[in-house]
């Protein structure tokens, strides 16, 4: 007995001399920095410091390269015994000039992106405390890269590189979130994301598809929300944030709390946001036509047109909204970690203002037009295995349930049927995810992939004065829809400056549908499409010198048809009516960039990007006929019959470019542009303008950092878009548009002036706020159907422990 306590006693001795913790600080505020990540190839491990910015690099002994890094800081590198030299404590230096920072997006790995061709664009927290977007739309907005369109208050379309919707690419926690009833139309499934819980926001721009497989054709948008932190010590490590945010321009009143609490191998985090959000106040100074000088109300059973007290209060535009997430962690050694995850977010009914802003016959086309509560549900199950063995060197694997419910609500003006159509998806997916390391030069990232999607519309009339209900025609057949795929990428270390990366993946997918010919008389009762797709890429990554940076990627993506394709009913602009076609193929996109990046000093650093995407086989709007009619009555209108076909080419090119300037005394001047141009082919062979290629737009930064303070001036800004430059589809919508005086409608040019400032009052408390809009600009970014603010003071208080 005493011989088994002595070997005991020998083994726990043994395993404390090999644990080692680091301490990473900041050289400004000689605060701890949360989320530094260390990374070595041998031995090939990963870490990052926790909320104390402390981390165990046991497993980093002998390495002879250790990378430390996080965006806002000048990235280290040192040896294992350099480090210990060092005392296990270090401080990084702020800089923004950093050409390779740490990313999770290109391939779901933790990975530089000096090893990545694509050009990736991170959002680094210190950001987002100090912009405080209200969304997850707003969220994407910070990085002036993104551009986001919305057609109400309670939404947010992200556009990148000309592509939209349901041709880009959202993922949480690296589970997909697109579903098969995502459309080409603008779509707000980005809200249901809460910012106060990501942890970190990357854009990938360009294709995806190799790694998602289908949508990820004009960038991916990758979130990750908080991780459960583990302790480093036999003390439980406990820290958590509460916010508190009003803002004047639609009265919003938000409170978000989340708590960690870390054991040596159990640790859980909590995450609760509440925001609540008046109507939506414009600016002043701008085209008169976007004032709604009046909204509907329903007065002793008769809808009455009523004048607006305010014409600048955009009127019905608020909404609610609460977000929950709750994740479990448990390692029970190096080598295994397990992580459950719960989300779940729930709107409020929230109109959707640009269909209140039509008319008919003078008076409003519909007295009421909502959104009803859109909700999310993900519970998401990731196991990691690090053992370098045969196969991997590190395995995950992910099993994530989701289910998304939408719903629409209308009824035209002094009609008392109102339509309620509801739209219900389960979807099912499994990713088993391995990298390997293959000598020297080769690092191998392979999988597999199993989607499912169950989809369930419902519909009915309800007469509002007798609540009385009956069936109606649903918007999607009921339908299943199924993806399965296997990926392998090779990225192969050339050289020290050269490294080349090439990638395949084949992916099936399956329709199956089936109509209700009850309510529309569809010449099929079903549909069924069983197809595939081979994608590939191939990229480049050259390092001349430290300060410089080239990469040249090109590859393939594809869309693969969904429900929203093949089955949809429903009317896409007056006079005309979208109706099914089972038979679709998918579509390809066929991509080149080229990015170059200089640095010079510690001073400037620029950036330019310059792509091209050809869209083959595009599945665009078309007319149809339906069993010989090529018109129908659809809602009380004689409509044009309208189907989504493989008809079209299109092409999307630009450039995207960003400097940044380290100036004296801790300021700093950054700017970045974007400017793309698309043409889409139409029915004639004549060319229209892409819908979703923006106009030119960026935004411009001066900000000052200097011990607990950090202050920005910066100005966001957007080209204008005359009536013959609009695509076909936007010209027939003058509603959303400002009149050039010779009676024709356009998108105008427009620019804010804003401020921000985040102060650390203490240790743990910090204020922030600011003023956006400060000139009170009256505008609507591209396609809105909704203004934006005007003049917004916010203030926002967090306390951390």
């Amino acid at each position: 007995m005493k011989r088994y306590l002595i070997l005991w006693l020998l083994m726990g001795f043994s395993y404390a001399g090999f644990s080692q913790e680091v301490t990473v600080t900041s050289a400004a505020s000689d605060q701890p920095i949360e989320l530094v990540t260390f990374s070595s190839q041998n031995p090939k491990v990963f870490t990052t410091t926790n909320a104390d910015g402390r981390a165990d690099i046991s497993k980093f002994q002998g390495s002879e390269l250790i990378e430390i890094r996080i965006l806002g800081y000048k990235t280290r590198r040192m040896s294992y015994e350099k480090l210990k030299a060092e005392g296990f404590s270090i401080q990084l230096e702020p800089s923004n000039l950093s050409l390779g920072e740490v990313v999770v997006s290109a391939n779901r790995w933790n990975q530089s992106s000096s090893k990545v061709p694509s050009k990736i664009t991170s959002i680094s927290s210190r950001e987002v405390a100090l912009q405080n977007p209200q969304t997850a739309a707003d969220l994407l907005d910070v990085s002036g890269e993104v551009f986001v369109q919305k057609s109400q208050q309670g939404g947010g379309s992200p556009m990148i590189r000309g592509f939209a919707t349901n041709r880009l690419l959202y993922t949480v926690d690296g589970v997909r979130m697109n579903t098969a009833i995502f459309r080409g139309g603008n779509i707000q499934n980005v809200i249901s994301l809460d910012p106060f819980a990501v942890e970190n926001t990357e854009v990938l721009f360009g294709s995806g598809s190799v790694i998602y497989g289908s949508d990820a054709i004009g960038g991916v948008m990758s979130f990750q929300t908080l991780s459960p932190q583990l302790s480093l010590t036999d003390d439980p490590l406990i820290k958590g944030n509460a916010v508190a945010r009003y803002s004047s321009a639609n009265n919003e009143k938000t409170g978000h709390f989340d708590v960690n609490i870390g054991w040596k191998k159990w640790a859980l985090v909590t995450s609760f946001s509440s925001n609540d959000y008046g109507n939506l106040r414009m600016g002043t100074d701008g085209p008169s036509e976007y004032k709604l000088p009046y909204h509907v109300e329903r007065i002793s059973g008769i809808d009455q047109v009523v004048e607006n007290e305010d014409p600048f209060v955009q009127n019905p535009s608020g909404y609610a909204q609460q977000n929950l997430m709750q994740k479990v962690r448990f390692r029970p050694n190096e080598n295994w970690d397990f992580e459950y995850g719960f989300h779940y977010s729930e709107t409020t009914e929230y109109g959707r203002f640009d269909r209140h802003l039509r008319t008919r016959n003078g008076r409003p086309r519909y007295a009421k037009w909502s959104y009803g509560p859109q909700k999310w549900m993900m519970n998401n199950l990731k196991i990691t295995n690090s053992s370098s063995n045969v196969l991997y060197d590190e395995m995950t694997i992910r099993l994530a349930q989701q289910y998304f419910e939408e719903s629409r609500i209308d009824r035209s003006f002094n009609d008392d049927e109102e339509r309620n159509r509801i739209e219900q998806v389960d979807a099912y997916s499994a990713n088993l995810d391995f990298a390997k390391s293959v000598g020297e030069k080769h690092q191998l990232y392979y999988g597999a992939e199993a989607v499912l999607n169950d989809v369930t519309s419902t519909a009915y009339n309800e007469n509002i004065i007798s609540g009385n209900r009956s069936a109606i025609g649903t918007r999607y057949p009921q339908s299943t829809w199924a993806s399965y795929a296997a990926y392998l990428t090779d990225h192969y270390q050339v050289s020290e400056k050269v490294m080349l990366q090439a990638g395949v993946r084949y992916n099936h997918y399956v329709i199956e549908s089936e109509f209700d010919t009850g309510f529309y008389d569809f010449p099929f009762t079903e549909a069924n499409i069983n197809n595939g797709s081979v994608t590939g890429n191939l990229g480049l990554v050259y390092r001349p010198t430290t300060s410089w940076v080239i990469k040249a990627n090109a590859s393939t993506a594809f869309r693969a048809p969904n429900v929203d394709d093949i089955g949809k009913v429903f009317d896409s602009e007056p006079g005309a009516v979208v109706v099914p076609n089972p038979d679709l193929e998918a579509e390809y996109a066929y991509s080149a960039d080229l990015g170059i990046a200089k640095k010079f000093g510690d001073v400037v650093k620029v950036d330019v990007t310059a792509f091209y995407t050809l869209l083959d086989n595009a599945l665009v709007r078309r007319d149809y006929t339906l069993d010989g009619q090529d018109s129908i009555m659809y809602d009380g209108i004689m409509s044009r019959v309208q189907s989504i076909q493989n008809a079209a080419t299109a092409n999307v090119y630009g450039v995207q470019a960003g400097i940044e300037i380290h100036l004296p005394a801790g300021f700093e001047l950054s700017s970045d542009f974007n400017y793309q141009k698309g043409e889409e082919e139409l029915d004639d062979g004549s060319t229209s303008a892409s819908r979703h290629a923006a106009p030119w737009f960026g935004v411009s930064r001066l900000t000052y950092r200097a011990n607990n303070l950090s202050l920005q001036l910066y100005s966001r800004y957007s080209g204008k878009i005359e009536y013959d430059e609009l695509a076909v589809t936007e010209q027939g919508k003058p509603e959303l548009y400002a009149n050039d005086g010779n009676g024709n409608h356009y998108s105008p040019s427009w620019y804010t002036v804003n401020v921000k400032a985040n102060y650390r009052l203490t240790e743990n408390l910090s204020v922030s706020g600011g003023v956006e809009n400060i000139t009170d600009q009256l505008y609507r970014p591209y396609s809105s159907g909704i203004a934006a603010p005007g003049r917004n003071f916010i203030l926002s208080l967090r306390a951390n422990f």
